[in-house]
Order: structure tokens, then sequence, then C-alpha cells
């Protein structure tokens, strides 16, 4: 994954609670190969009507949108099923970071193992950048090692679990974080031997001792 410590882009309001995994990628769309570009599904039914037609007013289709990292919404994004295309759609579409003052907790753990950052912020400063965005797409900043958001004058504090911090500021996966204690590992290895010996497993050559 590649590593984060400050993302400055472009963000959007998306001002809705709520937002399930279904919303961010209806079921029917998970048929297609990751390869088509899961991008283009995201919040489908949102950004369309029943007709299929695009809704212009629907901030994705802002012609700065595609220039998003950020998108900023209300509490219980990515709640419902568990489904990691949810946060397939977001990252294929140009998404690094959502901020919300609450996340699915299966979504969050999914966002944070392909680099999208689930920022939690207060209700308060939710309304508060989300008013700062306003209808259209807004520069705005966010700071992995400070743990903030700002738009404009409007800079708010949000919160992260640190392991996850550590593997988004690093860019790593779980493999990753178990390679930084090899020595620490390697050392318990080789001390547990000493002292308990007969736990290791015979050589596969073992039975043929002393035979022949």
């Amino acid at each position: 994954m590649k590593p984060m410590t400050v993302v400055t882009s472009l963000g959007v309001a998306l001002p809705a609670a709520n937002v399930d995994t279904d919303q961010l990628i209806p079921a029917r769309f998970m048929k297609e190969p990751r390869s088509v570009g899961y991008g283009q599904f995201l919040l489908y039914d949102l950004r369309h009507d029943a007709q299929g037609e695009p809704k212009a007013d629907f901030i994705l289709h802002h012609p700065e949108a595609g220039k998003a990292e950020v998108m900023v919404s209300r509490r219980n994004f990515g709640a419902g099923s568990s489904r990691e295309a949810a946060v397939y759609a977001l990252v294929d579409d140009g998404f690094r970071c959502v901020v919300a003052p609450s996340f699915g907790d299966i979504f969050a753990s999914n966002a944070v193992n392909n680099g999208l950052l689930p920022a939690v912020v207060t209700e308060e400063d939710a309304e508060q950048l989300l008013a700062a965005l306003g209808s259209t797409p807004g520069a705005i900043t966010v700071d992995l090692e400070a743990l903030t958001v700002s738009v404009g004058a409007v800079s708010v504090p949000f919160t992260l679990s640190p392991v996850w911090r550590t593997k988004l500021l690093n860019g790593w996966d779980d493999i990753d974080m178990t390679r930084q204690h090899t020595d620490a590992i390697a050392t318990f290895a080789h001390q547990y031997a000493e002292q308990f010996p007969w736990s290791a497993p015979f050589p596969p050559d073992a039975a043929l001792i002393g035979k022949g």
C-alpha cells in the first residue's frame, strides 16, 4: 500500500447518515471482476435516477469531483453487510480518506487494509466540515501525523486506532506489522528451543536414522 502522511486534495460532502455498503456498491455489481474498475459503481443508485440517467446535481457528477480524494459524511458510514467491495468502490474512484462521526466496524477494518483512512470526528465537527465544503468540491487537508482535518479556516481533530495509524503511515498490511518484530520473534524462537528442546519436531528423515 502507498504510505500516507498528509492528503491535500479536493474534498466532497455527502451529507447523509447511515450510508451503508449496499448504497456504496449495490450487490448486483459485485458479479463484475474488479478489473473493470469498481469506481463506476460507487453510490450508483444515489447518483442515478430510476431510468439509470445520471443526476446532474449529485456531488460526484460535479466536473471537479474526479479529483477528490476525501469524502465527508455523517454517522454510521459503511454500515450493513461486510462486503469489501464497498471499500474497493471508494478506492477505485480515487478516495484515500472518508471523514465521518462513526463507521461500520468491518467497513473500517477493510478500509485500513486497502489504504483508505476512516477518520472519526465528532458529529459537531462533521457538520462544520460539511458546511465548509458546501455543494461543490473544495480544498481539504487530512494530516495523519497531526490527526487533523482542515477545510479553509475550519480545522478539527480526528481519532484513529494507533495500530491502524501505524499501518497507514507506513503503507503496511498485517504481514508487515508482524515483520517489524522479526528480531524479537527470532530471539524468542531460539530461547524457546533451548528451554524446551523436546518440543521441536523431528526432522523428516528421523525415522530412517539407525536403519539400513
